[in-house]
């Protein structure tokens, strides 16, 4: 288990469509802008044309979306010159702002901002289209809609006003664009340890199953390759997801032990072999001289034996602390770093391989403000020692987040075992604007 800790320190409207075409989620909403008083002018009624599009319409749960909220027209009108003079609104004057609301699988809002960026307009008339942008990371599966929510126009001659429109309280803003979410691929954690690597015919190894749903029907069985044995039993997981059992292992070709739901081990619903050895130790064969009158000179043999007994599975890392580099206030970004080395040593000299299995919690910072687990990714590197017999492949780069991800593995085969390095560099992807100071998170390394 490591902790983890990071630091953070619109153009206008898009080209018409062609005529008689209505651009994909352009719509129109009636609108009540209600200019300051200081711009003497009476509130303005009528459609609002926007627009609302998403640079990824098909995310993962985790990912940065970026929004953008356009308004092509509106009934809000520059304000009047306070002095009566008339004249216009200078050119770069106008600041947009909005919200873009969120519904479905995903509720909420987002905040959205546009450029200062205006040709002049003549006092009293329409302002211009405006363009906003946002992001707001994926939390929820599913099919989320966005529509257009109130937006205000800020305007900075002569004084400081702000003109904000809302849609008509008797009907909502249409929804102008849909995102379909899919939810991160989740890691089979299902696992078995053993109380005792090897044992003689017959002996009870204790075994505990854990990562199953709780209350499932778990079979641990023996396993010789492929096959499973004549050693079985069947438990049910607790409210953890965890069995106790002691199996009988009677039949000498069992190798191995696995757990797993369902009429048969699948690798979706089944743990990796936990390797057991059967020890059968046979004493020398006694013999005897036969009588003779002459005895034959006399010759003896004896069977010398040998065992090499069986070790465990096991892992160490270096430190438990994880800094990840500052990004700045504003722009966000990627937060880099690399975690403590893992050193993994399998020495039980069976056919079962291993994997390492990582997965974080959400960062948590001042006032309770938390960036997802799925925020942060990392690539994976995996060496075997010299004379390990096992080949050591390391996790796909990618998301680590809540469900877990793979950090490294060895397969299964006649005789595995070594000593394997292990670590990764890592990146937390920080939205723009997140509030400044340390946020942590806890991750948790699985060794079966």
């Amino acid at each position: 288990m490591a902790v983890l800790a990071a630091t953070t320190g619109g153009a206008l409207g898009a080209p018409a469509a062609a005529e008689g075409e209505t651009p994909p989620g352009q719509v129109d909403f009636p609108t009540h802008c209600l200019p300051p008083q200081e711009a003497g002018l009476p509130p303005a009624d009528g459609p609002t044309t926007a627009r609302i599009t998403v640079d990824n319409p098909a995310p993962q749960v985790g990912d940065t979306v970026t929004v953008t909220y356009q308004v092509l027209r509106t009934p809000a009108v520059a304000p009047l010159d306070p002095n009566g003079a008339g004249g216009e609104l200078p050119a770069d004057t106008l600041t947009p702002t909005g919200r873009i609301l969120l519904a479905g699988a995903q509720s909420g809002e987002v905040t959205v901002v546009g450029a200062k960026r205006n040709d002049p307009v003549p006092a009293g008339t329409p302002l211009p289209a405006v363009t906003m942008s946002g992001t707001f990371t994926v939390t929820a599966p599913g099919e989320t809609t966005l529509a257009p929510g109130s937006y205000t126009l800020h305007t900075g001659h002569l004084l400081e006003l702000d003109t904000t429109c809302t849609a008509d309280t008797a009907s909502a803003a249409p929804v102008s664009a849909r995102l379909t979410a899919t939810p991160l691929p989740t890691a089979n954690l299902r696992s078995v340890f053993l109380g005792a690597a090897h044992g003689g015919p017959g002996d009870r190894v204790k075994v505990t199953a854990a990562g199953f749903p709780p209350g499932a029907a778990v079979t641990v069985a023996g396993r010789a390759g492929a096959a499973e044995t004549a050693d079985r039993v069947r438990v049910t997981a607790d409210e953890r997801g965890t069995a106790l059992v002691e199996l009988p292992v009677t039949d000498r070709a069992t190798t191995a032990v696995v757990a797993y739901e369902g009429a048969a081990w699948t690798a979706g619903r089944g743990s990796g072999p936990a390797a057991y050895t059967v020890i059968a130790v046979t004493a020398p064969p006694s013999g005897s001289t036969p009588p003779s009158v002459t005895p034959p000179p006399s010759t003896g043999t004896q069977k010398v034996t040998a065992t090499v007994e069986p070790g465990a599975l096991g892992m160490t890392q270096t430190g438990e602390d994880i800094t990840l580099g500052a990004v700045p206030y504003g722009d966000g970004g990627a937060a880099p770093g690399r975690i403590g080395t893992v050193t993994v040593t399998d020495a039980r000299g069976g056919p079962a391989g291993w994997s390492l299995i990582g997965k974080v919690t959400d960062f948590t910072g001042p006032g309770g403000i938390r960036i997802p687990g799925a925020s942060l990714s990392w690539t994976p590197r995996c060496v075997a020692a010299e004379g390990s017999r096992s080949v050591c492949t390391p996790g796909s780069a990618g998301v680590v987040g809540a469900d877990g991800a793979l950090l490294a593995s060895t397969p299964d085969a006649p005789l595995v075992g070594g000593t394997f390095t292990i670590d990764a560099t890592v990146t937390l992807k920080v939205p723009p604007y997140t509030p400044p100071g340390a946020y942590t998170a806890v991750l948790t390394l699985t060794l079966s």
